[in-house]
């Protein structure tokens, strides 16, 4: 699960050009406007994340006029990317005393604090009848951020990275196991259905047929990738039609992603289409630097925002990875 509230340190406090009333705190990668003098450097803070959904609190209430949203029946505070006076601030900073416990650096506070991860409505398209949760046979498609991952940077500086856009759609995985093909959402697998978008994009591509054929080792894997197009997220990249870009492919024996140049001959032979490749490089000097290549246009539409990067390198145990999400593309997000 998401670490949404954590224990965490302000290293530095910076001034913002022609504010007296705010500046800015810096907590790892993360930078989160605070009011002038409420905190200091070292001081220990419960840092919530941007898509944290915080409850409906008195103490919370001073988010009422900025952050309030509804999930679905649900009311509460959604944080989100802004931007104040030309400064981006991701996430909220409060004081440790919001905790009714002891605490120490890198505890995970959301539950006690009754936060959970904000989810937009699920598109009609993608409902279904429900077989049970994401199977435990696969890793979910989640991607830390790299401003989680400030104190590991500088191990990273000596990697060659296989870069890639990062989509913007709904999380879709395929798997093949027990001589069967199953098909889940981000959370959730769903029972086969000519009405579920999930379902008729592994049909379309005739997954179950392909795997089961699929001349490897083992053929017990996991086809991971973005499902986009109408009724999905506003349809971002103006498709006409659903279509489903690979970003990942787990091998089920070994409980293992495959390495990049595997998963791309693997979907050649498959005929699926990969996330848009840009390049193999090393990571900048700076995560400041590296959150501004997260920028630029779409390979998809050269009109819209890309949402950002995915950093890979190696795979098994020495896999890393992590996501670079553009701030431009979240301070115009829905």
């Amino acid at each position: 699960m998401r670490k949404l509230a954590t224990v965490r340190q302000i290293t530095e406090m910076k001034a913002i050009a022609g504010a007296d009333m705010i500046e800015l705190a810096v907590v790892d990668g993360w930078k989160c406007v605070v009011k002038k003098g409420d905190f200091q450097p070292g001081d220990h803070v419960v840092y919530c994340e941007i898509d944290s959904y915080l409850p409906i609190k008195e103490e919370f209430e001073f988010l009422r006029k900025s952050s309030f949203k509804k999930m679905g029946e649900q009311e509460g505070f959604r944080l989100r990317t802004i931007k104040l006076r030309g400064q981006i601030s991701q996430g909220l900073l409060l004081p440790i005393s919001v905790l009714n416990s002891e605490s120490s650096l890198g505890d995970d506070v959301t539950e006690q604090l009754g936060i959970v991860k904000y989810e937009p409505p699920l598109p009609t398209c993608l409902a279904g009848e429900v077989v049970g949760p994401f199977p435990s046979m696969c890793e979910k498609t989640e991607e830390e951020r790299i401003q989680n991952l400030a104190s590991d940077y500088d191990s990273y500086r000596d990697k060659t990275f296989f870069v890639s856009e990062k989509i913007d759609g709904t999380s879709f995985t395929a798997f093949f196991d027990n001589d069967q093909l199953g098909v889940c959402g981000r959370n959730w697998q769903y029972k086969p259905s000519d009405t579920n978008s999930y379902w008729q994009m592994a049909n379309a591509l005739d997954l179950e047929s392909k795997l089961r054929k699929l001349d490897r080792e083992s053929n017990r894997i996991a086809i991971q990738g973005e499902l986009v197009g109408p009724g999905i997220q506003g349809n971002l990249y103006k498709l006409k039609q659903h279509q489903l870009f690979v970003f990942n492919i787990f091998d089920i024996e070994k409980f293992a992603y495959v390495e990049k140049q595997e998963m791309g001959e693997i979907c050649q032979r498959l005929g699926l289409e990969q996330a848009p490749f840009l390049e193999e490089r090393k990571v900048p000097a700076t995560i400041d630097e590296i959150l501004a290549l997260a920028e630029g246009k779409s390979v998809l539409n050269n009109q819209t925002e890309r949402e950002g990067l995915v950093w890979v390198h190696g795979s098994g145990r020495d896999r890393i990875s992590f996501k670079t999400i553009s701030n431009k593309f979240l301070v115009k997000e829905r």
